[in-house]
């Protein structure tokens, strides 16, 4: 996905958005930019596409991926809002990301897309695949040796992984204990904002 050009995407949804804004520089930067007056409140629209586009662009997704799963959010049973995020925690390039393999979502999507991840001893080369309960993702043995894992053991220790994953294989893998989630109010993001979107 073409994504433009970053710090300005930053600016105008918010640092969240990437992790290469979430840095001093950045914020240094922010803080002493001159601040635009505004035109008032706005609309509720332009509200709700704010929070749209800080999802989309936060998990990496082109405009038809996101409204699939907004709209499939919609139709499940229980609350829209958490069925979308949990929607977007299940996919595998985010739950490589949450796992520490990689730095960054966009890294995540490349580590998959590779072939070095694996799901359940299996490759998958698919960053959309939806993770379930109970699956095992893991990167491939053969990949293990590259400069890209090197101190992965260390590593482990410095990361925090999500209440509903757990390590395993010294690191090098990951087990889904319970649904993908994070709190609506933890995201950087409003996602019942994003389903008065989709329901308009």
């Amino acid at each position: 996905m073409k994504i433009g050009p970053k710090y300005k995407i930053c600016k105008r949804l918010g640092s969240s958005v990437f992790e290469k804004c979430q840095t001093q520089k950045f914020q240094l930067a922010e803080a002493r930019a001159p601040r635009k007056m505004g035109r008032g409140r706005g609309s509720d629209f332009g509200a709700q596409l704010l929070e749209k586009q800080k999802a989309r662009f936060t998990y990496g997704l082109t405009e038809s991926q996101f409204s699939r799963y907004a709209h499939e959010a919609m139709e499940r049973k229980g609350s829209s809002a958490a069925g979308l995020l949990e929607r977007l925690e299940s996919r595998l390039d985010n739950v490589v990301y949450r796992a520490g393999f990689t730095k960054t979502r966009r890294a995540a999507r490349q580590l998959v897309s590779h072939g070095h991840v694996m799901v359940n001893g299996r490759r998958s080369m698919v960053p959309s695949h939806k993770v379930a309960v109970g699956d095992t993702v893991s990167i491939r043995p053969e990949s293990r040796t590259s400069p890209l894992f090197a101190n992965r053991t260390e590593a482990v220790a410095e990361t925090k992984a999500p209440g509903w994953m757990t390590f395993e294989d010294q690191g090098f893998a990951v087990a889904v204990t319970s649904v993908p989630m994070v709190e609506e109010t933890a995201a950087p993001f409003n996602p019942a904002v994003i389903i008065q979107f989709y329901s308009r």
